[in-house]
Formats: C-alpha cells, sequence, structure tokens
C-alpha cells in the first residue's frame, strides 16, 4: 500500500501522491484506510505549513471508489459501514491542522471530486475537470463531499452538477470557486510553488490559527465559538517571539524610510 499512496517530506511541506495511474488512481478502501493513517500520522507535527495531494499521470487526480475492491459491498449494514470508513478518511483530510492543497493533475471525479473538495484549497491543471458524476452509477455521494460542495458552490450549482453529472472544466471551475489556481500542463510544479510560497513565510501558530477558523467554519460552530477560537490564537500569536521579531522588523523598515 505504500506503492498505492506515496508520501514524501520537503522541509514544511508534507506530499501525498495517488500513484495507481494505470487505474486512474481509484480509491478503495485499503487507499483510503491509508490516506487516513498517513494524514493522522503527522497531524502533530508542528513543523509542517502545508500538504500536497496529488496523483500521478496526466489523466486523473482520482476516478472515484474502486468498483471491484467494493463490489462486495450489498447489504444496507455494508454500505453504511463502508461510508462511514471512507468519510472519515476524508475526515482526517478536512481536519487537519495546517492547509491541505489538492494539486489537481487531472479530472478528480465522484469520490475523487470528494476528496479534492475535502482539502482547503485547489490547484488545478488546466484541461482538467471536476465531476460529481455519482449519479451514472445511480447513487449520491457519500463521503461527506455533498455538504462540500454546496457550501463552496452554493446549492443550485451543486443540485447542477450532481443531477447532471457534470463535469466541470478548469476555467469554470476557478470562476465557481471549485479551484483557487489554474496551470498549463507544463508548469504545475511551478505554479504550485508559487501558490503555497507565501504559506512557507507563515508562523506555525498562524497558520493554525487561520485552519482553524476555516474548519469552524466547515462544521458550522456557533459565532461565539469561532469568536472565541479567534480570540485564543491572537493571543498566543500576539505574546509569541515570531511576532515582536516581525513587528520590530516592521518598526526598523518604518524608521529607515
Amino acid at each position: 500500500m505504500d506503492d498505492e499512496v506515496r508520501v514524501e517530506r520537503e522541509g514544511r511541506v508534507l506530499r501525498v501522491r495517488l500513484n495507481r495511474p494505470e487505474k486512474h488512481n481509484p480509491l478503495s478502501r485499503a487507499v483510503l484506510a491509508r490516506l487516513r493513517a498517513v494524514f493522522e500520522e503527522h497531524r502533530d507535527d508542528e513543523a509542517l505549513a502545508c500538504v500536497v495531494l496529488t496523483g500521478t499521470g496526466e489523466r486523473y487526480f482520482a476516478a472515484g471508489g474502486d468498483l471491484r475492491d467494493l463490489a462486495a459491498v450489498r447489504e444496507a449494514a455494508d454500505a453504511r459501514r463502508m461510508a462511514e470508513e471512507s468519510r472519515s478518511a476524508l475526515d482526517a483530510v478536512r481536519t487537519f491542522p495546517v492547509p491541505v492543497v489538492a494539486l489537481l493533475n487531472g479530472d478528480a471525479i465522484g469520490g475523487g471530486a470528494e476528496l479534492a473538495l475535502a482539502c482547503d484549497l485547489r490547484v488545478m491543471r488546466e484541461g482538467a475537470h471536476i465531476g460529481y458524476i455519482q449519479g451514472r452509477l445511480a447513487i449520491t455521494s457519500a463521503w461527506g463531499g455533498g455538504p462540500d460542495l454546496c457550501a463552496v458552490v452554493g446549492p443550485a450549482r451543486a443540485l447542477r452538477m450532481t443531477s447532471r453529472c457534470e463535469p466541470i472544466p478548469a476555467a469554470a471551475a476557478l470562476a465557481w470557486g471549485l479551484a483557487d489556481a489554474i496551470t498549463p500542463p507544463e508548469a504545475m510544479e511551478a505554479a504550485l510553488q508559487e501558490f503555497i510560497a507565501p504559506m512557507l513565510k507563515q508562523t506555525r501558530t498562524a497558520l493554525r490559527g487561520f485552519k482553524a477558523q476555516a474548519l469552524a467554519a466547515r462544521r458550522g460552530d456557533s459565532y461565539e465559538a469561532r469568536r472565541a477560537d479567534e480570540h485564543d490564537f491572537f493571543v498566543a500569536t500576539w505574546t509569541s517571539a515570531e511576532h515582536w521579531e516581525a513587528a520590530e522588523r516592521m518598526l526598523s523598515r518604518s524608521k529607515g524610510s
């Protein structure tokens, strides 16, 4: 399974790669369990600034659930268990304490689109699509991706995408908020580095505070709970040595001008 989900550390960036391109990077139960384990293993790594999740190849980021692996899931109890286990894997992505960036090297469809929307941000290759095409199999989304989609594009566009099984191309994805940047195929790595560069300048506590606010909004936490979290992270960052060093640098530049 380590070969199907490859993990590399590059400084403050953790890179996770789905690596079964000959089958379009399918999300079998074993792959999803491995993804969950990877994200849970690294969630307390305070040196990390972000995670980049991508796929191998040029055609697919991830093509959804592995139908051969799931063919034996027939009864309601088994389907419920499978959906809950898969959703918990994507929840490990959603709740990771620093930003998770999906680098969409190709199409993200079905469960693969749910995985892409479980990430906080998406850098998308020109020519790629995001499609909630579960209806072609006469099923709905199952892994928490439906609420994610409605939150990102709104209920009307979400219904359009799901009821029409409509793959959304990169340009429209950018306009709708499904993508945060698009890039030519030959410039994907450079575009990714440009996109995450500002994150790498942030302090550990500030990044975790920013992600905590985004996660609280995604969970639907109360207004007061979100304000309390913001207050706590502000106090932690304001009293940190990094803040006072940054403030001193800014004051020094101001004096010099």
